[in-house]
């Protein structure tokens, strides 16, 4: 029956919170890959400029939407609005809610009312993150409290993976192209999850976290260590930074842009989201 396949691999997973399978991550990567296509074509007929200055006012949201996915898990909303603020639902809801400040913030400026439209969409995106993070740490101060140990911790590993990693791209490969901003963001969002998640599995010292993704959870279990994402997240960025960088000439702008701000999101956005909960003990 088709109602028993959807209960099984769509709808029963995200309302008892167990581990994506197989269907589903592929059914998500089809969408992500359909989205992106429609956005571009959208953005490619707009008199926006998709270029590095928009990629880096958007990612205010990337981790806004991080922010608001712990609130879900906070369990502080009981009624079934929560469940649209869980994968897949939240990513529909992050982008209609930036889609619709970006389209306000052009409209300022072409009023007059602002010089520049990306420092009112990336200031509203930050004050959108400022929200949620002071109902999270309301939230926190009955319960666990924020553990800012967790915090330093978790930021200071991304930190220094990305500084690490980063060196040895620029100055043993030569890639000398990787000092771009863009690829800057692109390598902390992914080893920043890869840190969250390394952290989370094997020392944080409550809560027993578990990797929710297929490819991850199957090599933690062969491996015995969560650190295992560093190397998985090195073999996915070598050759994705290399052809991007490759296809960026050829490539038309505002796809190359958006394709690169995908790439970020699927990494920064759960590692936040993973970062706040430890920090929260949720």
């Amino acid at each position: 029956m088709i109602s028993d396949f959807l209960y099984k691999y769509y709808i029963d997973p995200i309302r008892y919170e167990q581990p994506y399978n197989a269907v589903e991550t592929i059914t998500y990567a089809l969408i992500l890959i359909v989205a992106l296509y429609l956005i571009y074509r959208w953005f490619n007929n707009s008199d926006f400029k998709v270029d590095g200055r928009f990629v880096l006012a958007t990612i205010p949201y990337v981790i806004f939407g991080g922010v608001l996915r712990v609130v879900q898990d906070t369990h502080v909303i009981q009624s079934d609005i929560q469940f649209a603020i869980v994968t897949p639902f939240i990513y529909f809801v992050i982008f209609a809610y930036t889609f619709g400040i970006l389209l306000f913030s052009r409209y300022l400026e072409r009023q007059g009312f602002v010089d520049d439209y990306l420092k009112v969409y990336a200031g509203a995106g930050i004050f959108s993150t400022f929200c949620v993070a002071l109902v999270l740490i309301a939230w926190s101060i009955p319960h666990h409290g924020v553990d800012l140990s967790i915090l330093a911790i978790i930021l200071g590993m991304a930190a220094t993976a990305t500084a690490i990693v980063w060196g040895f791209i620029r100055y043993i490969l030569k890639w000398e192209y990787v000092s771009d901003p863009l690829y800057i963001m692109l390598l902390f969002g992914q080893l920043l999850d890869a840190s969250a998640t390394s952290y989370g599995i094997d020392f944080h010292p409550a809560v027993h976290y578990i990797e929710q993704h297929v490819v991850g959870s199957f090599l933690i279990d062969w491996a015995h260590t969560a650190f295992i994402m560093f190397p998985l997240k090195l073999v996915v960025l070598f050759p994705a930074i290399y052809f991007m960088q490759m296809f960026r000439k050829e490539a038309n702008p505002a796809f190359w842009h958006l394709v690169l701000l995908a790439m970020i999101v699927v990494g920064f956005a759960p590692g936040v989201r993973d970062m706040v909960r430890m920090v929260l003990y949720v």
